[in-house]
């Protein structure tokens, strides 16, 4: 017994810890006209809001850690989009990771949702209210099948293409990423009205939620924006690429040393940490 004691001493020293950011010191939102600065992946924000833990057609999963943080702008989307699911009685929309107080890097989940501009939206929508404790410790659907091809047909409701459509048409979105599979089912349900499936990008993960991103917001002049989407609804060869075999040296995308933060977001950081 002490040797397996030992022994699982020994592996628990040896795992390594994610180290916090120093993003994560930054407790409350940098005063100052709202400003998106960077990219999504390499940002911050000065000016962010807290979206409103108490409102009557979303609930804030996770509050404990505090990334319910955004451009006013990201808060109104919220605000707009989920009334209008309220309003169509479709349930309670669920909202997962925004940024924190100046934006910045997690220590873990995200390499984007740095500058105030992404919101993660989980893909049920529950009839009735969770309590504070499935809020705090929430428990993600898989939709997707174990082979990643389709969609689980159990889980799959009409209201899920609901909620997806409705946030791609919003004006100031300008990207929604969720799994292939997703994207793959949007494509076969959605009929003769295409147009908002251009903004769905299929991407790695993100088989319960999908990750919504604004445009960046008018004023915001150090805010890097992403080039537009390909044209046409990406329901052809390039989403049955992501269901092809994988080439050689192919696969997940690689993790790699964060670049060097824009100039105002290190100097934010400076100022703050003193």
């Amino acid at each position: 017994m002490k040797k397996l004691l030992l022994a699982f001493c020994t592996l628990l020293a040896s795992t390594p810890l994610l180290a916090a950011t120093p993003w994560q010191s930054i407790h409350q939102p940098i005063s100052g006209q709202p400003q998106s600065i960077g990219a999504f992946a390499n940002g911050c924000i000065v000016g962010a809001q807290p979206l409103p833990l108490e409102a009557a057609n979303y609930q804030v999963m996770r509050q404990d850690q505090r990334r319910y943080f955004g451009h006013p702008d990201l808060i109104l989307f919220i605000q707009r989009l989920t009334t209008q699911v309220g309003n169509l009685g479709l349930g309670e929309v669920l909202i997962g990771d925004m940024g924190m107080a100046a934006g910045g890097r997690f220590s873990s989940g995200h390499a984007s949702h740095q500058s105030g501009l992404d919101v993660d939206i989980w893909l049920q929508l529950p009839k009735k209210r969770w309590t504070a404790q499935m809020l705090l410790k929430p428990q993600p659907l898989d939709l997707v099948s174990a082979d990643g091809r389709n969609v689980v047909a159990r889980h799959w409701q009409p209201q899920i293409d609901s909620l997806i459509k409705l946030a791609a048409k919003d004006e100031e979105v300008t990207r929604i990423f969720v799994n292939p599979a997703i994207k793959k089912q949007l494509c076969a349900d959605a009929g003769a009205d295409r147009d908002w499936l251009r903004k769905v990008r299929p991407w790695f993960g993100h088989r319960a939620h999908m990750h919504v991103r604004l445009r960046c917001p008018v004023g915001s002049t150090e805010c890097e924006e992403q080039a537009s989407p390909p044209a046409g609804d990406g329901c052809g060869a390039e989403l049955n690429s992501w269901f092809e075999p994988k080439k050689p040296g192919s696969g997940s995308p690689v993790k790699r040393e964060p670049p060097p933060l824009p100039p105002s977001c290190q100097a934010l950081l400076d100022k703050h940490l003193l």
